[in-house]
């Protein structure tokens, strides 16, 4: 820790490897560089013992699911105490919950957590429900001692949704980042058995991957990492935006730190969910192997693309195939490596994550197809009906994050579209810090980046887009079925309590609108 106005010194041992070490502050991660070690030998660092075996969350399969939050000791380290956390269900990812397309789904939530805890409210990412059960961070709260039920009909115009990987957590105002960290977080996947003639692993080959990161004390209790709640202690002083990053010390893979998976050689599909409040994973295998995308959050891509590595920044999600083949009585590695997009936007965590061991016989599985799920027509107007602009603004009060010059007000709508209409809205960064905007409601799609057509992993249905400084990114959806208001946001939760958050009022036919 070096004082304000101090120098400190590390000392970098003469053995340390040839390669490239990223280094960062702790406490205001967005100061990075990068330590470049030439010539031959050394040590090089030594991956964390992989010492426990990788948990599945319960998974939950009916059509009225009921989970009770509570506080409860959730096994994240491999010795030492357990750790305590506030929890959906006593565990940490909370259940996945598990639905087919198409089929409504009530899940009601009860609030037991301890004094202190205040109002609750559950958003289920990447979803499409009516505004009160979206999650709203002001209204339709769960107070101490109550329930609230939510309905998901995963429909969308009459129509079953694609098959995604989304989640669920709190969004409280102000105290999403808090909420979350304390462990308020859960996955939540929507299958389609017309996927099962495209031959993707599936059933035990299937393995959903929610990625976080926690810091804990001597004792494995999480630390406390949050000004006070109330809004001048965050405004001003030494953790004011854009010092305000929450980051973890340790990565935690569905809530365990340096699992390990046993696996048998042949392909295994990942769902990769980042589910940090600040940290961005760029995401590779230590052997080379692709990983081979398939899918978004949101649903199927319309065609395989391969790559080496995959950045994933907060609320993103991957779905993608490994191979194991031919690889019987190996480990392989899956790690978080520097950024390497020669982009300046804030970089990404340096870790080896998880282990998988290749042992058993092969299992059957076939090449994963080129063409998967085709995206509708979507009849997209050239004109931009609606630009946010994601930046960092100064008052006499201190500073914050803000979209068009704002900070949130939960008594302003920002935007207003007409239910039935589709817009193009334009996503725009003038920050010096990378930003990962969510969109919520709707089923959206990435129109352009900067200008020209997106990567082929952004041509897919998305919920959730990186914005490097300077950058801008055009989408588009039809806004279906529900009237109300809904949420725009940076997923770094630090930045969404700390003002970068607005609404979008959806329209009713022959109901009048308010702003011009």
């Amino acid at each position: 820790v070096v004082a304000a106005g101090a120098t400190g010194t590390l000392v970098v041992p003469a053995t340390l490897a040839a390669g490239k070490y990223p280094f960062y502050c702790s406490f205001h991660p967005n100061m990075q560089g990068t330590l470049v070690v030439t010539g031959k030998g050394g040590d090089a660092p030594e991956p964390p013992k992989f010492e426990q075996a990788l948990r599945t969350p319960e998974v939950l399969t009916g059509g009225h699911i009921s989970i009770r939050m509570k506080q409860a000791k959730v096994r994240i380290m491999p010795n030492g105490p357990r750790t305590s956390m506030w929890t959906y269900g006593g565990t940490f990812p909370g259940p996945t919950i598990k639905r087919p397309t198409g089929s409504t789904t009530k899940v009601t939530f009860v609030n037991d957590l301890p004094q202190g805890s205040g109002s609750i409210t559950v958003h289920q990412h990447g979803g499409h429900q009516s505004s009160a059960d979206d999650g709203q961070p002001t209204r339709f709260l769960i107070e101490r001692g109550s329930r609230r039920t939510y309905t998901y009909p995963l429909t969308d115009a009459g129509e079953p949704m694609p098959a995604a990987f989304r989640f669920y957590h709190d969004h409280r105002m102000g105290l999403t980042a808090r909420n979350n960290w304390y462990g308020l977080q859960g996955m939540f996947l929507v299958t389609d058995p017309a996927e099962r003639e495209l031959g993707l692993p599936r059933g035990a080959y299937d393995v959903p991957l929610h990625l976080t990161d926690r810091s804990l004390d001597d004792e494995n209790q999480l630390t406390d990492p949050f000004p006070g709640p109330h809004m001048h202690d965050w405004l001003t002083g030494a953790h004011a935006p854009p010092n305000d990053a929450t980051v973890g010390k340790r990565i935690l893979v569905n809530g365990q730190f340096a699992p390990y998976l046993t696996v048998r050689p042949g392909k295994y599909r990942l769902r990769l969910l980042n589910a940090s409040t600040f940290s961005a994973y760029n995401l590779e295998l230590s052997n080379g192997r692709p990983l081979i995308q398939v899918g978004t959050g949101s649903a199927l891509l319309p065609r395989k693309v391969e790559r080496s590595d995959i950045l994933l920044g907060p609320a993103q999600r991957a779905d993608v195939v490994v191979d194991f083949s031919g690889l019987r009585g190996k480990n392989v590695l899956l790690s978080t490596v520097p950024r390497n997009d020669g982009s300046h936007g804030t970089g990404s965590r340096s870790a080896a994550i998880m282990q998988f061991r290749v042992r058993g016989n092969a299992h059957p599985s076939p090449p994963v197809p080129d063409l998967l799920r085709p995206v509708p027509a979507l009849d997209v107007p050239d004109e931009v009906a609606k630009v946010w602009t994601f930046g960092l603004t100064k008052d006499h009060h201190g500073s914050f994050w803000s979209i068009n010059g704002e900070m949130f007000d939960p008594k302003r709508v920002d935007h207003q579209v007409g239910q039935g209409d589709t817009e193009r809205w334009r996503l725009r960064n003038t920050s010096d810090m990378t930003h990962y905007v969510h969109l919520h409601e709707e089923q959206w799609r990435t129109i352009s980046r900067d200008g020209k057509r997106p990567p082929p992993w952004e041509r897919g249905f998305e919920d959730t887009w990186r914005l490097d400084p300077g950058e801008y990114v055009d989408v588009a959806a039809t806004f279906t079925d529900y009237p109300g208001l809904f949420m725009v946001h940076c997923h770094m939760l630090d930045h969404e309590d700390h003002g970068m958050m607005a609404r979008f009022e959806v329209i009713a036919p022959g109901a009048e609108r308010d702003l011009d």
